[in-house]
């Protein structure tokens, strides 16, 4: 009797210490599919032309390098998240439908977008704590992306806007509804906000291919919705304003052009196309409070910005 009741009571304390044990297990089990339901990116690799040879990279680990590249580390935490959206996105687009022919997307910006990889980004002397925050500007943001009607945009980007953005039509020439100009203030710290340049008449009227006996006056015709210059006319010609940036190598199509006796100023706002999201005024909404998200929805109009798993493989491949 005495043995029957000694196995009772030690059945009485060791199932439940059992299925304790075994209902905690569980749990951490199933916390872990949740989480990793949750946080899961997919870590697709990209195709990445580095200096003329094609590697293959993580993902994330090649957003966080074209954080590294193209963003001042001491922005705001919000604004390197909005440039990882934005940069994750830029990739994925190149994915579907790349440039190159052995990669998705290379380092040139001029081309595709800028990357470092976090040694390169040491022996130029960065710092711990930036590579930090360009990590954690990728992995809080793992795997989304911005879409317009379920399809990823063309998340352009560039330095600054000299107070606003503009259209892709205004550059491009081609309608985009989601790249329209808006208004980008607290740009003024931008290192290349403004810039002077004087150069001769002569070389001027090189880069043009205009003759001295064809100057009279320069008179700007119109402007486009951006502010910057749609047409203006030199002489007896008339330039577009994306035209003249390129001739005459200007930092953006916000200028005005004075003309002295032999000598040329040239005097711009702004640094880039303008065309899409703005980092300096995405560090500007930061500090004043707006998260990533309402960044990257003010300068790309009517987006969504989603995880990838959301919309099948078609963002995946």
């Amino acid at each position: 009797m005495k043995k029957y009741l000694m196995l009772s009571l030690l059945l009485t304390i060791i199932i439940p210490t059992v299925m304790m044990e075994f209902l905690q297990i569980s749990e951490k089990e199933n916390e872990g599919l949740v989480q990793d339901d949750v946080h899961t990116t997919e870590n697709h690799p990209i195709l990445l032309l580095l200096d003329e040879q094609a590697v293959t990279i993580d993902l994330e680990e090649y957003v966080m390098g074209v954080v590294l590249a193209e963003m001042p580390m001491d922005f705001e935490m919000d604004a390197l998240k909005a440039q990882a959206v934005a940069a994750r996105t830029f990739a994925c687009k190149r994915r579907l439908n790349p440039k190159h022919q052995n990669a998705d997307v290379c380092n040139n910006p001029s081309c595709c977008q800028a990357y470092m990889s976090p040694e390169e980004y040491k022996k130029l002397g960065g710092k711990e704590d930036d590579l930090n925050k360009a990590k954690e500007s990728a992995q809080k943001t793992a795997g989304q992306v911005a879409v317009y009607m379920d399809e990823l945009i063309e998340a352009t980007y560039f330095s600054c806007s000299g107070g606003q953005t503009e259209s892709a039509a205004a550059v491009w020439g081609a309608e985009v509804p989601y790249l329209q100009s808006v208004p980008s203030p607290g740009e003024e710290h931008a290192v290349r906000f403004t810039e002077s340049v004087t150069m001769s008449l002569d070389r001027f009227l090189g880069c043009i291919n205009l003759s001295n006996e064809m100057i009279k006056d320069v008179s700007v015709i119109s402007l486009t919705d951006g502010g910057g210059v749609d047409q203006i006319k030199i002489g007896n010609r008339v330039y577009s304003g994306t035209e003249l940036r390129r001739l005459l190598n200007l930092r953006s199509t916000v200028f005005e052009i004075v003309i002295h006796n032999q000598t040329v100023e040239i005097n711009t706002k702004g640094f880039g196309h303008r065309v899409g999201m703005s980092q300096y005024g995405a560090d500007a909404m930061a500090v004043q409070g707006a998260d990533y998200i309402a960044i990257l929805q003010h300068y790309y109009k009517d987006v969504e910005i989603v995880h990838m798993n959301e919309y099948g493989t078609d963002l995946n491949h």
